[in-house]
């Protein structure tokens, strides 16, 4: 009798220590879910060099997300604008597009009067009279889009503020590859909320073949200091990411964006 109640207890104690070793061998443990959440959201029917660049920034931030330890998730369904779906991510990046139903734009206001995190390229903020959204306008700063350079060029950008996180790395100047160059008016920087970081510098006049800017203070880069967002006008062709000072830049922006490193600016 005594044999086998030991016996009964070996088998015990033997099972226990082979399940402990399955639930806890690292190799199987359950990996912590990222602390920091992006959502990017494109147009696939859109102008080829705006899908062109929304398909190397999937790639480029898919990189960036493994070095950096954060998820990312790309989609074209812009109906994934929802209140339950965005409450999921603490950043979400407009590639080449922007919402245009009411449902979408209602909840990313939402989003974004919570606290949301938002990070624009290029046409993703074009707004004119036509729009029809007051409250995306005031989001950017009152910026409304005037005019371009064409054909898309290289041109100098100056840093307005190098202490800033998105400066990190960056001189003072370089060379941004070609991009399609928007004007704004009013320029951003006379809104009192915002804060240019990146501007076209005066040393590219006049920048442009077919339209051409010859002058004027042209923000490329800035954030409305009420909001957790970046609006940054890079974002057309196939070589935006050529440049690896450029590529450090974005980097950068998505990082200083994350709620637990963001320092809003005044």
């Amino acid at each position: 009798m005594a044999s086998r109640i030991i016996g009964r207890s070996t088998h015990c104690i033997c099972l226990l220590v082979i399940l402990g070793c399955g639930l806890f061998h690292p190799a199987r443990a359950q990996r912590p879910r990222a602390k920091y959440r992006v959502l990017a959201v494109y147009s696939d029917k859109v102008e080829r060099d705006h899908l062109d660049f929304a398909h190397q920034a999937v790639r480029f931030f898919s990189t960036t997300a493994r070095k950096d330890h954060f998820s990312f998730t790309a989609t074209t369904n812009w109906d994934d604008l929802n209140t339950a779906n965005l409450a999921k991510y603490d950043l979400v990046l407009w590639l080449n597009d922007s919402p245009h139903t009411a449902p979408q734009r209602k909840a990313f206001e939402q989003y974004m009067e919570h606290g949301g995190g938002w990070l624009g390229f290029h046409v993703a903020a074009y707004t004119d009279g036509e729009t029809g959204w007051p409250w995306f306008t005031s989001f950017l700063g009152s910026a409304v889009f005037s005019g371009n350079s064409w054909p898309p060029l290289p041109a100098i950008l100056s840093v307005d503020d190098e202490s800033h996180p998105i400066a990190r790395d960056i001189p003072q100047t370089f060379l941004s590859p070609s991009n399609e160059w928007y004007v704004w008016t009013p320029s951003p920087r006379l809104h009192a909320g915002v804060r240019v970081l990146l501007t076209l510098s005066p040393s590219n006049y006049p920048l442009g073949l077919k339209d051409t800017i010859v002058s004027g203070d042209v923000p490329v880069v800035w954030t409305n200091t009420a909001y957790r967002m970046l609006y940054v006008n890079m974002g057309h062709g196939d070589r935006i990411f050529s440049s690896d000072m450029q590529n450090q830049f974005f980097e950068n922006a998505v990082l200083w964006l994350a709620p637990a490193s963001f320092k809003p600016l005044r």
